[in-house]
């Protein structure tokens, strides 16, 4: 296992391949009166707009920016996770590549962090976002608020430094369904947060729309809440005791006024609402079993296409590349987080990535 750093930054890439280089300059420049010992990480979420190559040739100037590149969009929550898994920093940055999160923050939050806390969080006081997406970040985190049953400041997101105990802590958590600031609140730890600035976005666009937000929402509440099983315990608690009552009231009819008033209306009303009820927690009930299915399926958080400047037998392939002070550049039949926390239990110092040895390749289609 390489010897840790001081800080790692790690930041997933989608459609920002324009700021990619002027956001290591900028955190080398930030980081380097810190410590000289750091890595930057850039986790290219199978970016269509060339951003793994610009990657590489960020890493062949300067060997502390790394980079992984997945095999497919599996979306910021995981490329983050790939990216902290292989994060080997007695601090953790975790941040956007657009460079709306200043890099020059980074410095106020350490000095913070070494006051004493293990999680500074950067509180984006006026955020340069549309009208739109801040309309819809409230919404979502009034909702996830209720349903979950904490507090969710909505000025708060991703950026912050976080020691490694909270990393390693965060990295134990590895549900199907990912949410970084949500598995960090779970963690505890001692906390803050600091005023940083926001600023707009110079190059592509947020690929968070409503439709995406509500998917996050409706994930996150299903992932790590019971209440909407529990509101419709109640609803149909409710329900239950409302038909009660009107039984009894149309029994006291019957004997105070001798009829009924025939008549669909009521009867048919009653129907399509209870229908509908049922329906609705059928649906409810069906999303939790479809996310205890997603967890029980077993499947990899995410998938290392390639990789550079990581040292050999630290990525999540045990060691599968065999032996060398580092690997520029691979390619994985599968290199999955679930094999990470195996390879790093099983292999350790004296094993077959410090003797020389290589695992064998396990045979594919290609290879007949």
């Amino acid at each position: 296992m390489p010897s840790p750093v001081k800080i790692s930054v790690v930041s997933p890439v989608y459609g920002c391949r324009e700021c990619l280089g002027e956001l290591c300059k900028r955190l080398t420049a930030t980081i380097s009166p810190i410590t000289d010992d750091f890595e930057i990480i850039l986790v290219n979420d199978a970016c269509p707009q060339g951003s793994w190559e610009h990657i590489q040739a960020l890493a062949r100037q300067d060997n502390r920016i790394k980079g992984l590149n997945l095999s497919r969009n599996f979306g910021q929550h995981y490329a983050i996770t790939a990216g902290l898994d292989h994060a080997r920093g007695d601090w953790v940055v975790v941040m956007d590549c657009d460079l709306q999160d200043k890099p020059e923050e980074i410095a106020k939050l350490y000095a913070k962090a070494i006051e004493g806390y293990d999680i500074v969080f950067g509180q984006r006081i006026e955020r340069q976002d549309s009208f739109f997406k801040k309309l819809a970040s409230r919404l979502f985190y009034r909702v996830l608020e209720y349903f979950t049953d904490t507090e969710h400041d909505k000025t708060i997101a991703n950026f912050g430094i976080f020691s490694r105990q909270v990393i390693e802590t965060v990295n134990l958590y590895r549900e199907q369904n990912r949410s970084f600031p949500l598995f960090v609140k779970i963690a505890g730890f001692k906390r803050t947060k600091i005023p940083v600035q926001h600023d707009d976005r110079l190059y592509g666009k947020s690929s968070y729309n409503l439709t995406k937000l509500i998917n996050l929402a409706i994930d996150s509440i299903v992932a790590h809440s019971n209440k909407p099983l529990r509101l419709f315990i109640q609803m149909g608690f409710f329900i239950a005791l409302g038909s009660l009552l009107y039984a009894c009231w149309l029994f006291l009819s019957y004997f105070l006024y001798g009829d009924i008033a025939e008549g669909w209306t009521s009867m048919m009303v009653s129907m399509f609402f209870m229908f509908g009820l049922l329906f609705g927690i059928l649906g409810i009930l069906g999303l939790y079993i479809g996310k205890i299915f997603d967890e029980v399926k077993g499947r990899p958080l995410y998938i290392i296409r390639e990789a550079v400047n990581f040292p050999c037998g630290w990525l999540s392939a045990s060691n599968r590349f065999g032996a060398g002070d580092t690997c520029p550049s691979f390619s994985a039949d599968i290199l999955s987080a679930s094999e990470a926390s195996a390879a790093r239990s099983v292999h350790g110092p004296g094993d077959a990535a410090d003797t020389g040895e290589s695992l064998p390749r396990p045979k594919t289609h290609s290879d007949g």
